[in-house]
């Protein structure tokens, strides 16, 4: 029997996991939050889309309220995770939605489990790997926050998230943003940059997925900027995009209301073709 509700957890993968899942619909759609926030990342979108769809958002492992586990944080184990959760709360198809970090944990599992996916959503991410000099700066990071703690990393990211609009004017967004990235413990912080680091690219792999894609960024995403996402627009066969304007990397939490309208439009599309 099904539960609803916010912080609801299961066992899924050896690991207790915490959820919200919210409203109804045949369809369902997984939220899967970026590094290095929670669940809550996407709070604008369970609220403005649950009237009219089942929306699941949850903390992947070591984020927020779900147990770490003892194996060795990866991106592949992440994406097993998602589709164990499934399993968990009985769902055989959903569409998932991904930003940043949970992008590449929706197109590894949509590369490797594709009939679990009625369509993917891919948010401010991207498919490359690191270079050499990328993942030597997340290490370079790692070693810092296990020296300083989260407050220092969390300002120098906070840094290179935003629109410029946003940070001159939405305070409090800022600082709940903050907030998230010193709740995640420094362990997990260090495992996480690790994963991410050793990920491999899915570019390759995209010619092959035939599963309907959504792709949206924000126009000053430094972090994965559009032409990121212009390039697994090129390389996907079933693929739309949309530029979000006045957002960086989190155009979910920047323009809220348009992402919802983006969601919401493509969500019906969907259940409607």
């Amino acid at each position: 029997m099904r539960s609803t509700g916010t912080d609801l957890k299961v066992k899924a993968n050896g690991i207790e996991i915490c959820y919200d899942d919210l409203g109804t619909g045949t369809l369902p759609v997984i939220f899967i939050h970026g590094f290095p926030f929670n669940k809550s990342s996407w709070q604008p979108q369970l609220q403005g889309l649950q009237q009219q769809f089942r929306v699941i958002a949850y903390d992947v492992r070591g984020f927020g309220q779900s147990q770490a586990g003892d194996e060795k944080l990866t991106v592949t184990l992440m994406a097993n995770d998602l589709i164990k959760l499934m399993e968990s709360l009985e769902i055989e198809k959903s569409v998932i939605c991904g930003l940043s970090m949970g992008g590449y944990i929706a197109l590894n599992a949509v590369t490797r489990f594709p009939d679990r996916f009625a369509a993917v959503i891919l948010a401010d991410t991207q498919c490359i790997n690191d270079t050499p000099e990328a993942a030597k700066k997340r290490y370079d990071t790692a070693e810092s926050i296990q020296k300083d703690g989260s407050q220092k990393f969390a300002e120098g990211f906070m840094s290179k998230l935003f629109a410029a609009d946003t940070t001159s004017s939405n305070k409090s967004l800022l600082e709940t943003v903050n907030s998230m990235i010193t709740a995640t413990s420094v362990p997990t912080l260090v495992a996480a940059l690790d994963a991410l680091a050793q990920r491999t690219e899915t570019c390759t792999e995209l010619k092959n997925v035939t599963t309907p894609s959504l792709i949206i960024c924000g126009e000053e995403d430094v972090i994965t900027p559009p032409a990121q996402s212009e390039s697994m627009h090129n390389n996907l066969s079933a693929s739309e995009m949309v530029i979000i304007p006045n957002a960086g990397h989190l155009s979910n939490l920047e323009q809220p209301a348009l992402f919802n309208e983006i969601l919401q439009n493509y969500l019906n599309s969907l259940t409607t073709s």
